[in-house]
C-alpha cells in the first residue's frame, strides 16, 4: 500500500486491500505499517478509517481484534432519495455519482431510508449515463411516524380511519389507522406511528396508530408544527432535562472562578441583531505597541453547565442544533441557560472560553492563546448601531464615544482579514436572503430582504478567525479533535462546471483533478456584475460538496482554510460544545496517548450524527420558509412579477421572484411553442420559434395557483415572445433534430453547460451567513455565526 492524503481515500485503500485478500485478517498496526507513511499519526487515522468501515459493515472484526473483508455485506450503503414516479437515487460515496434505482429495484424503500445497493452498472464514465443499482436490503427506515389530516371511517375491516399525509414525498401513499392509540376527531391533524410499511401486495399502503393530536389546520401555529413533526424534530424538553436546568445558578459562583483568567477589565462587547436574546460571543480589539492587532473572541462556556452524560447533554445531542423557524426557535438548550447564565449580557460576570489572537496589519496570525476565563460585557451593541458608527453617524458615535476608536480598529482588522481570505481563494457568495414577517397568529404579512452591513461581515470575519485558529492549534498538536470540513468538489462536477463557464467566455482554466479555491474564486469574480452572474453562482454551488463535521482535519475548501472547526456557538450547536470539552480536556489532562484515547473512537460518530441533525434542521427551516412564502402569496394570484429562472428540468422551469419566493412554470403552461429539454445546455428550447430558457435568465411571470399544503406555486410567462432565441441544435425524440447547430445563442450566451446528471447537490452552507428566520418577537439566527 502507498501513502494516502484524505480520510475517504484511506478508507477506500484499506477496504480495497482487505477485499483483495479475502479470508485473511489484519491488525490495525499491521495495516498502518503496510502504508509506509511518513505521517507520525497514521496509526490513529487507520484506526478511525477501520472504525468507519466497520460501522458501514464493509469489514468485520474477529475475536482477536483483527479486521477482514465482510463478503456477506457487499454493496454500497446510502440514503434512498425517492422520486414521485417510483424510481430513486442512492449516493455513491466512492466517486460522488448517484446510483439510479429503477422502480422495479427499489425493494419499496421510502424517502430517506438507509439501504444497501448492489451495483448493476457503473455507467459510461462520461456523464451521459450514470451508475445503476438494485436495493438488496433496507437497513433502516428513516421515517417512523407520519403527520396528516385524520378522516374518520374506513371501508377496510380493522381500521378506524385514514390519514392524508402532508409530506410531499409521501403524498401518494395511503395510510390506514388501526384501532387503539389516541382518539382523534374528523379533520384533526394527527401524528401516527408506522407499524406496517409497504409490501409487495400493498406497495402504496402503510398502517399505524395515532400517538398525538396537534390541532386543526387553521389554528395558529399548527401548520409549522406539522413540519416539525414530519421531520421528527425534538421540541419539548423532558422533565429531567428541565429539572437539571433549573438547578443551575443564575449567577457565576465564587468557586467557579478558580483556575480561570479574569478578563473583566477588558472592554468586551457583544454585537448582535436587535432581537437576539442568547448572546454567546463577545469581541474586543486593540492595537499592540508593535502595531499589530489584538483580537479577543470570547465564547460562553456552555460546557460548564452541560456535563457529559447528563440528561441535558443527551437531549442536546439528540437535538444537535437549535432550529430557527418563521415565528419561533426550537432551542438546543433550555432558555434559562441559553438566555440566562450562558448569555453574555452586559454588566454581569460570565464564564467563557477565550481565543486571543495577534494579527499583523496585513491580517497574518502571528500569535494565539486559548484558555478559560471570567469575562464581563461592557456593552450590548447591535449591528444597526455599529453600522451607523462605521458610516459616520454623529448621533450614534456620540452615544458610544468611548467605544468608537475600538470599532474603527475592528473595521481595519476586518478588512485585513477579508483581504487575506481573498488572497488564498475564499469564495464569497452574496445571494439574497429573506426575512418573513408574521403577525401574532403566525400569518405572514411581508417578506423583507436581509441586508448584511459592515458590522455583520466584521463579526463573521472574527468568528472565522477564531474557528480557524482553534482548529489549527489542535491539528498541529496531532490530537483527536472535531472539525468542520468542506472537501474539494468532485472531479466530474468540476469538469461539467468548467465546460459550462468556458462556453460563456470565461478564460480561467480548471483542472478537475486538482481544483483550488482560487480557481473558482477567479471564475466567480469574472462574472460579478455580468448578466450571467447569478446563473454561474448557482451552478458553482451545485458543483460543490456539503460542509459537514468530521474527526479528520481536511480543511474548508469554500473559505480556502487549511484548518477549520466550529468553536463560536455552543449555545446552539452541539459540535461547538464538543470542541469546548476537548479544549478543556487537553488543558487539564495533557496530550499524551492516555489523554487522546478518551475521545478518539467517539468523534467520528459525533461528526456523522451532528451532520445528520444539522441537515434535518436545515430541511425543517427550508420547508417552513417555503410554506410561509406560499401562504404569503395566496392573495396575489393573478398578479404579475419580475423573476429569474433558477432551475430548468424536462417538465418545466423554476423561477425566483425578487422577494425570494419560488415557483414552477410547467411545460404544459408554455403555450407559445412545443418546448424540448436540452440536457447538455440545461435549457428549454422551443421547437418552432427557438426561444430558449436557461438558469439566470430574467422573465416576467403571472401567478396562477398557490397550494400552501404542498408549498407549491404555479406561474405562466407574461411575454414569451421576449425570450432570446438560439440556433442550438436539439434532438426531438418524435421529430428529429432542428436548428443550425452552431451552438451560439442570439441575445444570450449559451454553452455546453452542466450535463444534468442527477447529484446530491448540497450547498456548502458555511459559505454565507445563515437564512434569517423571520420573527415577530423571537430571536433570529445570528448573521455571521453560521460559518
Amino acid at each position: 500500500m502507498t501513502e494516502v492524503k484524505t480520510h475517504t481515500s484511506l478508507e477506500n485503500q484499506l477496504f480495497g486491500f482487505l477485499k483483495a485478500n479475502p479470508g485473511q485478517a489484519f491488525s490495525a498496526q499491521s495495516l498502518a505499517d503496510g502504508l509506509h507513511a511518513s505521517d507520525s499519526n497514521i496509526f490513529t487515522k487507520v484506526v478511525q478509517a477501520l472504525a468507519s468501515l466497520e460501522r458501514a459493515e464493509k469489514v468485520k472484526v474477529n475475536d482477536q481484534g483483527a479486521f477482514a473483508y465482510n463478503p456477506d455485506k457487499e454493496g454500497v450503503i446510502g440514503d434512498f432519495h425517492a422520486n414521485d414516479r417510483g424510481f430513486g437515487f442512492v449516493h455513491y460515496a466512492e466517486d460522488g455519482d448517484d446510483i439510479f434505482i429503477n422502480p422495479d429495484n427499489t425493494k419499496l424503500a421510502l424517502q430517506g431510508d438507509q439501504v444497501r445497493v448492489k451495483l448493476l452498472s457503473k455507467g459510461d464514465g462520461q456523464g451521459a449515463k450514470g451508475p445503476e443499482g438494485q436495493v438488496v436490503e433496507i437497513m433502516h427506515h428513516a421515517r417512523e411516524q407520519v403527520v396528516g389530516v385524520f378522516t374518520l371511517g374506513s371501508p377496510y375491516a380493522g381500521y378506524i380511519g385514514s390519514i392524508k399525509l402532508t409530506d410531499k414525498k409521501f403524498s401518494t401513499y395511503e395510510f390506514l389507522v388501526k384501532e387503539g392509540g389516541v382518539k382523534a376527531t374528523d379533520g384533526e391533524i394527527v401524528v401516527a406511528t408506522i407499524d406496517d410499511y409497504p409490501t409487495v401486495s400493498t406497495p402504496k399502503r402503510m398502517t399505524g396508530t395515532i400517538t398525538k393530536t396537534i390541532g386543526y389546520k387553521d389554528e395558529p401555529g399548527v401548520d409549522i408544527l406539522q413540519i416539525v413533526y414530519n421531520h421528527d424534530v425534538p421540541h419539548v424538553f423532558p422533565k429531567d432535562v428541565l429539572d437539571q436546568a433549573e438547578k443551575i445558578p443564575a449567577e457565576v459562583q465564587a468557586s467557579e472562578r478558580i483556575g480561570r483568567e479574569d478578563i473583566t477589565d477588558q472592554p468586551l462587547v457583544t454585537i448582535d441583531s436587535i432581537e437576539s436574546k442568547d448572546l454567546d460571543d463577545a469581541v474586543v480589539v486593540w492595537r499592540l505597541p508593535n502595531g499589530n492587532f489584538h483580537l479577543g473572541v470570547h465564547i460562553a462556556d456552555v460546557s460548564h453547565y452541560v456535563p457529559e452524560g447528563t440528561p441535558l447533554d443527551e437531549e442536546a445531542y439528540n437535538r444537535g442544533t437549535s432550529v430557527y423557524l418563521t415565528d419561533r426557535v426550537i432551542p438546543m438548550l433550555p432558555r434559562n441557560i441559553s438566555n440566562g447564565i450562558a448569555s453574555l449580557n452586559p454588566g454581569v460576570e460570565r464564564l467563557a472560553m477565550s481565543a486571543e489572537m495577534e494579527f499583523t496589519p496585513e491580517g497574518e496570525l502571528v500569535n494565539h492563546r486559548i484558555h478559560q476565563s471570567v469575562m464581563k460585557s461592557h456593552a450590548r451593541m447591535t449591528y444597526k448601531a455599529v453600522n451607523a458608527i462605521l458610516a459616520g453617524d454623529e448621533t450614534t458615535r456620540n452615544e458610544y464615544q468611548d467605544l468608537v476608536p475600538m470599532f474603527e480598529d475592528m473595521a481595519q482588522l476586518h478588512h485585513a482579514l477579508v483581504a487575506r481570505r481573498q488572497e488564498r481563494g475564499a469564495i464569497e457568495f452574496d445571494a439574497p436572503e429573506a426575512k418573513i414577517i408574521v403577525d401574532d397568529d403566525g400569518k405572514p404579512t411581508d417578506i423583507e430582504l436581509r441586508e448584511r452591513g459592515e458590522s455583520e461581515r466584521m463579526i463573521e470575519s472574527f468568528m472565522l478567525a477564531a474557528n480557524e485558529t482553534v482548529a489549527m492549534h489542535y491539528d498541529l498538536a496531532k490530537v483527536p479533535f472535531l472539525y468542520r470540513i468542506h472537501e474539494a468538489p468532485e472531479s466530474d462536477r468540476v469538469q461539467q462546471f468548467a465546460d459550462f463557464v468556458k462556453a460563456l467566455g470565461c478564460p480561467v482554466k480548471l483542472n478537475p483533478d486538482n481544483v483550488k479555491p482560487k480557481d473558482l474564486q477567479q471564475v466567480h469574480q469574472y462574472f460579478v456584475g455580468r448578466p450571467e452572474e447569478q446563473m454561474v453562482s448557482t451552478m458553482m454551488l451545485r458543483a460543490m460538496q456539503q460542509a459537514k463535521y468530521s474527526d479528520q482535519p481536511l480543511g474548508h475548501f469554500g473559505i480556502g482554510a487549511d484548518y477549520y472547526t466550529h468553536f463560536t456557538s455552543p449555545i446552539r450547536r452541539y459540535p461547538d460544545l464538543t470542541v469546548h470539552r476537548l479544549i478543556k480536556w487537553y488543558a487539564e489532562n495533557g496530550m499524551d496517548e492516555a489523554a487522546q484515547s478518551k475521545y478518539r473512537d467517539r468523534l467520528a460518530q459525533t461528526g456523522e450524527d451532528t451532520s445528520v441533525k444539522e441537515r434535518r434542521a436545515v430541511d425543517t427551516e427550508r420547508d417552513t420558509d417555503a410554506m410561509k412564502k406560499a401562504e404569503f402569496m395566496e392573495d396575489k394570484v393573478g398578479q404579475e412579477f419580475d423573476a429569474v429562472v433558477n432551475g430548468v428540468m424536462k417538465f418545466g422551469m423554476f423561477v425566483s421572484l425578487d422577494n425570494t419566493v419560488e415557483g414552477l412554470i410547467h411545460t404544459s403552461n408554455l403555450n407559445d411553442d412545443y418546448y424540448l429539454y436540452d440536457e447538455q445546455h440545461m435549457a428549454l428550447i422551443g421547437r418552432r420559434f427557438h426561444h430558449i430558457y436557461q438558469v439566470g435568465q430574467p422573465v416576467r411571470v403571472k401567478l396562477i395557483r398557490v397550494d400552501k399544503e404542498q408549498s407549491a406555486l404555479d406561474f405562466v410567462l407574461v411575454n414569451p415572445e421576449a425570450a432570446p432565441k438560439t440556433d442550438i441544435q436539439v434532438a426531438d425524440p418524435h421529430h428529429g433534430a432542428f436548428g443550425k447547430g452552431n451552438g451560439k445563442s442570439q441575445g444570450a450566451k449559451n454553452g455546453r453547460g452542466y450535463q444534468g446528471k442527477r447529484k446530491s447537490a448540497g450547498k456548502p452552507s458555511d459559505h454565507k451567513a445563515p437564512k434569517q428566520a423571520a420573527k415577530t418577537q423571537q430571536r433570529v439566527r445570528p448573521a455571521g455565526r453560521h460559518k
